[in-house]
């Protein structure tokens, strides 16, 4: 069944119904470069006259730069036509030396240092601190964000957990009990630590950000069967694989949230090489291919400005043909029992 923009999937057991094609928010913290206040501005009035009700944001991203844009046009709309979503786990603070510190790895971002807490104290400080950066006073869901060893050592990464599983769960579900959020998620980087927080702690659904692509099934039948087995819902975080499925590939085409290898490259070649074949833009298959897993609700693309966001709406709803997919998973490009598009299989 074709889908558009206001399309809503269910998560999992809650009331929370989101939009299968969301805003993702990164770029307005300046992910690769710096983007002016009336571009910024510009391609969230773009994604609203497109339809687009479903924002996703973090602390993270541009250390609050996302959130303070993202806040300030949605503050103008009004709070019953619209969701968003934001991330905890990291509060924010003024560094040491102010006058030495850099914001990397963002190109530009806000100047405040990071502070790591998963624990009780830690999750609601996070989540005031987002709705003052917001100036909304709801979010409609949380997200236990980055705690993973692409962000941590493994042993800290164990402290974090035990932090989180003794008290910062209590504050989530608190939340969510009185009615402040409807949902609770879980988001990060790294399968196997994706696994170890599905077995730790109960979510309703998971920010699943590289591990399921076009260009990438490792989860298929580990992380995504958890999730489905469990009622867990999927959001897809970067259906381009931070990059290379928007712009191909070739010089300067990134890879989660680095430069591409030559291995990715090759196999980027190949995508490219069958979308060729049947008329398909690379990246409509990108967005629609992970739709079809029975898990997922919602995909969240990023955009910095109004051209690229436009493209996304419109590469949602390009036609492909069923034989584009059989040749993926002929050329093993895709894995053989990966859900595709008007097959269920």
């Amino acid at each position: 069944m074709a889908v558009t923009v206001s399309t809503r999937r269910r998560v999992g057991r809650t009331e929370l119904e989101l939009p299968v094609f969301g805003f993702g928010a990164a770029h307005l913290g300046e992910l690769y470069a710096k983007v002016d206040e009336a571009q910024s501005q510009a391609t969230l009035n773009a994604a609203w006259e497109a339809g687009i009700r479903f924002y996703d944001t973090a602390p993270w991203y541009g250390r609050g730069l996302s959130e303070h844009r993202l806040g300030g046009f949605l503050r103008t709309k009004p709070r019953n036509e619209f969701v968003v979503n934001t991330k905890v786990g990291r509060t924010l603070v003024r560094p040491a030396d102010p006058a030495s510190f850099s914001t990397a790895p963002w190109a530009g971002g806000l100047p405040f240092e990071v502070v790591f807490d998963y624990t009780y104290d830690g999750i609601m400080r996070s989540y005031e601190q987002a709705l003052q950066r917001l100036a909304l006073n709801t979010v409609d869901s949380l997200v236990i964000h980055d705690l993973d060893t692409l962000f941590h050592t493994p042993e800290l990464v164990a402290v974090y957990l035990k932090q989180l599983i003794g008290s910062g769960m209590k504050a989530l579900a608190e939340l969510k009990t009185n009615g402040h959020i409807k949902a609770i998620g879980v988001g990060n980087n790294v399968p196997g630590n994706l696994d170890e927080m599905l077995a730790a702690i109960d979510v309703d659904f998971a920010i699943v950000a590289m591990p399921y692509t076009l260009l990438d099934q490792s989860v298929l039948h580990t992380s995504m069967q958890r999730c489905l087995d469990r009622g867990i819902s999927v959001i897809i975080g970067a259906p381009f694989a931070s990059g290379i499925l928007a712009t191909g590939s070739g010089a300067g085409a990134k890879y989660a949230y680095g430069a591409a290898s030559p291995e990715v490259q090759a196999k980027v070649r190949g995508l490219e090489s069958v979308c060729k074949a049947h008329g398909v833009n690379l990246q409509a298959a990108a967005l629609q291919f992970p739709l079809a897993h029975p898990a997922v609700v919602s995909i969240i693309p990023g955009a910095a400005k109004p051209s690229e966001l436009t493209q996304n709406v419109a590469s949602l709803q390009a036609p492909i043909p069923a034989g584009f997919w059989s040749d993926l998973k002929a050329q093993g490009l895709i894995e053989k029992d990966a859900p595709t598009p008007g097959s269920g299989s």
